[in-house]
């Protein structure tokens, strides 16, 4: 029996947690914490980078849980892993708790994201796959706008932040509530074992387009979701509103952004898979720039958010999708190998631009990063090259 919708909610819920507030909730609150617990822009970026590790990790280890126990497990450790994490951050009382609860809320990202590959192989109709799996990877556009309307609620309010952390870790326990109804009943899957050769399968010529810009945008990514609030705040805000404030209206334009992440299946139909890829790190390109340059500027902030969450969500999809045309044998592993090369982006993004930033200062740390997206916009092959590498995906 097809489980399309129960798949597709419990997923959207389950990335909107994982890749809404446990995964950007530390850059979302880092001028908070920068206050209460004195930390310093590079102490900062190896928290965001140790979060991002902890991503990564997970993503090995689900890889495994997936095949020998199917997604429900998976999916249900990581809602408890963000539940716990972003219980300790609630109560921290130093930067070593701090450090602790956001590296285990992030390792959510990497429980709850692939494995709904798998599941909408074994509980979804071919025809509507793809568009389910667009919509479960946009949930995150929720998660980051919620967090962002409940940052901007108590923005002023003395320990504001740490109760909003503890909505945070409820609406994560509710979560695990949906997904082990929503996960339970599966089909069997038709490749219960690993075939041999899996390992090599997944590093062949024709992954290597999606492996590189899944490099690229973690790299990108990782810094900007880092550090952006972080910047908009060491310059002073935006006008009009306390400098508090700027910082959950950024974030609030980031997730309206992604919103544009459930029309990828439709746009890449109409367009191609090159020109949407090409004009998808077009847009990183002019985000990071808008955000490095021109930080306390509404009209700039707004489309720089905009801009990264269309980013963000268009790509998740794309990764969702590509990978599963590459590997439809291996949905969970092939999708596995995507995102590691993601998260490698996003451990060393923010680390390598912490320390950047003391030369360079944020605003040049920026530019830095917008060149890795030019970069990636001309050297993206087109459909004759990808189709000589081996990969027919249009």
């Amino acid at each position: 029996m097809p489980r399309t919708w129960p798949l597709a909610i419990g997923g959207a819920l389950a990335t909107a947690i994982a890749f809404g507030p446990a995964r950007v909730g530390f850059g979302l609150f880092l001028p908070v914490f920068r206050d209460e617990f004195a930390l310093s822009t590079s102490a900062a970026g190896l928290i965001a980078s140790g979060a991002f590790a902890g991503f990564f990790l997970a993503l090995l280890l689900t890889a495994w849980l997936v095949v020998t126990r199917g997604p429900r497990l998976a999916v249900s450790l990581g809602c408890f892993a963000a539940m716990a994490g972003m219980v300790v951050v609630a109560i921290s009382q130093n930067a070593i708790m701090l450090a602790l609860g956001t590296v285990l809320a992030a390792t959510s990202a990497g429980f709850c994201w692939s494995p709904f590959n798998d599941a909408a192989e074994r509980g979804v109709p071919l025809a509507q796959r793809e568009r389910t799996l667009s919509i479960i990877s946009t949930g995150t556009a929720a998660g980051i706008v919620g967090a962002g309307v409940l940052a901007l609620a108590v923005a002023g309010l003395d320990n504001g932040w740490r109760t909003v952390w503890v909505v945070f870790s409820l609406a994560a326990l509710a979560t695990a509530a949906v997904n082990l109804y929503g996960l339970a009943r599966l089909p069997r899957s038709a490749t219960p074992t690993v075939p041999s050769g899996w390992l090599k399968s997944l590093v062949t010529r024709p992954g290597w387009p999606l492996l590189c810009i899944a490099l690229s945008f973690g790299l990108t990514n990782g810094f900007y979701l880092s550090f952006a609030v972080d910047h908009l705040s060491q310059a002073g805000g935006l006008p009009g509103i306390s400098t508090a404030l700027s910082g959950p209206v950024l974030y609030m334009a980031l997730g309206a952004g992604g919103v544009v992440g459930f029309l990828t299946a439709d746009i890449k139909a109409r367009i191609g898979l090159t020109a949407l890829v090409r004009g998808i790190f077009v847009c990183s390109l002019l985000s990071l720039l808008l955000v490095g340059l021109l930080p306390t500027q509404w009209s700039a902030l707004l489309v720089s958010a905009a801009l990264q969450g269309a980013c963000i969500m268009v790509l998740s999809a794309i990764f969702s999708f590509w990978s599963s045309h590459l590997h439809p044998n291996l949905p969970t592993i092939g999708f596995t190998a995507t995102l590691t090369m993601f998260a490698l982006g996003n451990i060393i993004g923010p680390a390598l631009g912490g320390f950047a930033a003391g030369p360079l200062g944020l605003a040049g740390t920026f530019v830095a990063n917008a060149a890795i997206s030019l970069a990636t916009v001309v050297f993206f092959p087109g459909k004759p090259r990808r189709e000589a590498l081996g990969d027919n995906t249009s």
